[in-house]
């Protein structure tokens, strides 16, 4: 596998639980976008916040073992994503009765709150292509059935998705997008209803 795309595997459940932070979600992202490792300030311009606001995330992120703080340029801190690889980094499900559900669960609702923020900043400007094949906003859901194979080739498919939207940028690489995407399992049985008390029997 191309090494831009190495995965830097999350398990630990602290770790997941760091990450629930919408900001957090950005910064790491962010210095992913950014080549795996990137000075404060480029940070701040890249994420439209004041480079103050995110050392106290960045601290954390340190402390948690998911970032590490490397030698300053210029007098200019900077932070690069802890582990081997040069990819983003990617969280390890554990769903058992010790697992990491409930962290998961957290992520998932900072995750969806990026998107939905991304999505309506788009919607409000007037150079957002949303048609045709450069097209950049798109939002859908989609419910069906999948056999043995379909299920391999979605993920497949989701993986290279997964790879494109986290290269970082190079020359005429230049259309920074995001991607947020959620597949689960449904139960297509209809629950069943409890059954309802007569009035007669209430008032006895």
């Amino acid at each position: 596998m191309d090494d831009r795309h190495d995965r830097r595997v999350v398990r630990n459940r602290a770790q997941v639980r760091l990450l629930a932070s919408p900001v957090r979600q950005e910064v790491v992202d962010t210095l992913a976008a950014l080549g795996g490792e990137a000075g404060v300030a480029s940070l701040a311009e890249q994420l439209g916040r004041p480079a103050d606001g995110l050392y106290y995330h960045l601290r954390a992120l340190v402390a948690g073992g998911l970032v590490e703080e490397v030698p300053s340029e210029n007098g200019e801190r900077r932070f690069r994503l802890a582990g081997d690889g040069a990819g983003p980094l990617r969280l390890s499900y554990d769903l058992g009765p010790e697992g990491n559900a409930a962290e998961l669960r957290a992520f998932v609702h900072g995750l969806l709150q990026i998107a939905n923020r991304d999505f309506e900043t788009a919607l409000g400007r007037s150079d957002t292509i949303v048609a045709g094949p450069a097209r950049r906003l798109w939002a859908s859901r989609n419910k069906g059935w999948l056999d043995a194979a379909d299920v391999v080739e979605v993920n497949a498919l989701l993986a290279r998705l997964g790879e494109l939207t986290s290269q970082p940028r190079v020359n005429g690489r230049d259309h920074l997008v995001s991607l947020a995407f959620v597949l689960a399992p449904t139960d297509a049985r209809p629950k069943r209803r409890k059954p309802r008390t007569s009035k007669a029997k209430q008032t006895r």
